[in-house]
């Protein structure tokens, strides 16, 4: 069993948004109508919005590979990059993504390890990441890795409005 990372690039496009749709749609799909998750997924990873994200100095996203295939990818993002204010000190995860045959492998708490180093690179003082309110692993995930909930923001899935939790972690 070998686990990698990878940095993504622009050449990573099309892996990029092949990996977003397959996660994202394995963990939602049941819970949603199959409109709201077309258009969900058609807005959040078309491949003109990837290019965006990659291409912006204040977001990096990372490959898992586990035994030499993508398994899943975290993306994090710093400063204005964030999709709520935090502030100069915080980084958000925005997304921890295993496909769904890798989980229960540690892969999910290998990306939050690097989230975990790259904040500490950057000096900051929290992390943070929004996560569905009914999404109760990840919400046994976090709290397990020292998240605890510090607030709630609206997420639009296709027109119908969820609640996703803001969790922080402070960090030493």
């Amino acid at each position: 069993m070998t686990i990698n990372l990878k940095k993504c690039t622009l050449e990573d496009l099309h892996t990029l948004q092949d990996i977003s749709y397959e996660t994202f749609n394995e963990t939602f799909k049941d819970q949603n109508s199959p409109e709201n998750m077309t258009i969900y997924l058609e807005r959040a990873f078309n491949l003109e919005q990837l290019e965006k994200e990659i291409a912006n100095s204040s977001s990096e996203f990372f490959f898992v590979y586990f035994n030499h295939e993508v398994a899943g990818y975290l993306k994090v993002n710093n400063n204005e990059a964030q999709s709520e204010k935090m502030g100069d000190e915080s980084l958000e995860i925005e997304r921890i993504y295993i496909k769904n045959q890798f989980q229960k492998h540690g892969l999910g708490k290998y990306l939050f390890n690097k989230a975990m180093e790259l904040a500490l690179e950057l000096n900051k003082k929290k992390i943070w990441l929004g996560v569905w309110e009914k999404n109760e692993n990840a919400i046994a995930f976090y709290r397990r890795m020292g998240f605890v909930q510090t607030g709630a923001h609206s997420f639009y899935m296709g027109d119908e409005e969820q609640v996703d939790f803001i969790m922080t972690k402070t960090l030493n």
